[in-house]
């Protein structure tokens, strides 16, 4: 799908499919393609992916038609700015907990080039735009996808808030901080965390934000979760694929051979 379709669906509630890719192989690209994902998730939050390399894998991916959502080291709109200009298809902000947070996001990714007062005058009030003007950015920015990352109990408190910013596309759960967050790390089987899961999807599609979370470990959670209201469905790794997949046919390979 383009951007534009990734969006509209995701605000619509159907189903989108995405998965993270940190491999850098110049096959890599290809084979992300004929998995049959929408988009991939390009992570410079916590691998270590210097601008060149970034700007590989965008223009690349692009090229295939597969949009490159980035996710920037912090929630700092230059830096929002610097990956799409990298040639992100989008940019997903860490460990949001605020309105204003997403909302300076919603300035670099949906309103550039405006920066200063008219960028703080057109998110107050998008009428300040000129018709021309307003025209102009839709077409520059309309396929620019943005994604707030879920990932705390704050985040929670905030979410009606958050889901009420106009720009925001989705809210994708980071499992791993949020239920650190909550008190009970890595224990993503917990009344406590599924209660949560469920409460950021609920809260998100009623108002019609896309909603999702980044699993690796178990399908028939995904599963259940998606059915749930998820609609971004956002699975695993080439990393995690790799390492999962390589364990089992060596394990099995053992067996066999002992």
């Amino acid at each position: 799908m383009t951007g534009r379709e990734i969006i509209e669906a995701l605000h619509a509630g159907r189903h989108v499919f995405a998965s993270a890719v940190v491999g850098v192989s110049p096959q890599w690209p290809d084979l992300a393609k004929k998995t049959g994902i929408d988009f991939v998730f390009v992570d410079t939050e916590h691998m270590p992916l210097d601008r060149q390399t970034l700007s590989y894998l965008c223009q690349t991916y692009t090229a295939l038609g597969l949009p490159p959502v980035v996710r920037i080291p912090c929630n700092d709109p230059f830096e929002a700015c610097k990956a799409l200009d990298a040639g992100a298809g989008g940019i997903i902000g860490p460990y949001l907990e605020t309105a204003d947070q997403v909302r300076a996001l919603v300035g670099a990714v949906k309103l550039r080039p405006l920066k200063g007062r008219r960028l703080a005058d057109a998110l107050r009030d998008r009428s300040t735009l000129e018709p021309e003007l307003a025209e102009y950015l839709e077409k520059r920015n309309g396929d620019k996808i943005l994604i707030a990352n879920i990932e705390s109990v704050p985040a929670i408190e905030n979410l009606a808030e958050i889901c009420s910013v106009p720009g925001l596309d989705a809210v994708l759960i980071g499992p791993h901080d949020l239920s650190c967050s909550l008190g009970i790390p890595e224990q993503y089987t917990h009344p406590k965390f599924d209660e949560a899961v469920r409460t950021i999807l609920k809260t998100a599609r009623a108002r019609s934000v896309g909603a999702g979370v980044h699993f690796w470990l178990g399908l028939d959670q995904e599963v259940a979760w998606a059915k749930s209201g998820g609609n971004l469905v956002m699975h695993s790794s080439d990393l995690a694929a790799f390492t999962r997949t390589l364990t089992a046919e060596i394990a099995h390979l053992r067996k066999a051979l002992s």
